[in-house]
């Protein structure tokens, strides 16, 4: 059997879409295609620190965390990149100055700007869903030593938008996540560069590379290979178009369908 090389999107790839917890059959079909001599890899926009122990108990060759910012294989990390503390000021102002919600991220730390002001609902939620795991928020954005990898925001109007993408354009890359929220990864990076890095790394091919996602954040990696797999319970139907195979939705077996369908189980 010839290796090939899998690349799995977190959330609502590897986690059900309903309540977000990663079926048996995920796992299992997961551990299995490892286990034949391929090589598992998440490939999400959450940054290290955001890849829990859930996540990592499967059984992984690695992680492409951050949308390309931060590679590892196995325990050694093989690609890092993080802003200046001068872009982080810059972005921080924008955000203030436009009024809206921003949380950085990194793979130290996750960090919102003014929790207790937060106005988007989503944002709220996610904040009180850190807070539930026990994340250490604390780092003030205004501290000298404050930078960030990545970041997201909540934009109330289509107007506060395009006066927050004046200044961010200029660094970042923006991702329609949809409705309120948008995700800015530096430009340059996404997780088809990361998919590209590890390739060369292993002296794979592009053949033998399968990516599995869902959400507009997975375009960049839908796009680069050949095997793209989107996930029956993407929201943006437009996805579809780019699969190579449409497999099921995750809480209905999804990856498994579709590892089986691939030949690595």
């Amino acid at each position: 059997m010839s290796k090939k090389i899998a690349f799995f999107d977190i959330d609502g790839t590897l986690t059900s879409e309903i309540d977000g917890k990663i079926p048996d059959s995920a796992v299992t079909s997961i551990r299995t295609a490892r286990a034949n001599g391929n090589l598992m890899f998440i490939n999400t926009g959450r940054c290290f620190q955001n890849v829990g122990s859930r996540f990592r108990s499967i059984g992984f060759d690695g992680y492409v965390c951050g949308c390309g910012t931060n590679i590892y294989c196995g325990s050694e990390e093989v690609f890092y990149t993080e802003q200046t503390r001068e872009v982080t000021e810059e972005i921080l102002k924008t955000a203030r100055e436009v009024g809206v919600d921003i949380l950085f991220e990194s793979k130290r730390e996750v960090v919102f700007d003014n929790p207790a002001n937060l106005k988007d609902p989503r944002a709220i939620r996610q904040y009180y869903l850190f807070k539930d795991r026990h994340y250490d928020m604390e780092h003030s954005p205004d501290s000298d030593d404050f930078t960030c990898d990545k970041f997201v925001i909540w934009v109330e109007t289509a107007e506060k938008l395009a006066a927050f993408r004046k200044v961010s354009d200029k660094y970042f890359d923006c991702v329609d996540r949809g409705g309120t929220f948008r995700e800015f990864v530096p430009k340059g990076h996404s997780k088809a560069t990361g998919i590209k890095l590890l390739l060369e790394h292993y002296g794979l091919n592009l053949e033998d590379a399968y990516v599995f996602g869902d959400s507009n954040n997975d375009i960049a990696m839908l796009e680069y290979v050949n095997h793209a797999v989107v996930m029956g319970n993407a929201e943006n139907k437009e996805l579809f178009k780019l699969a190579d195979y449409v497999t099921a939705k995750a809480s209905e077996g999804g990856i498994e369908q579709a590892l089986k369908h691939y030949g690595f189980i």
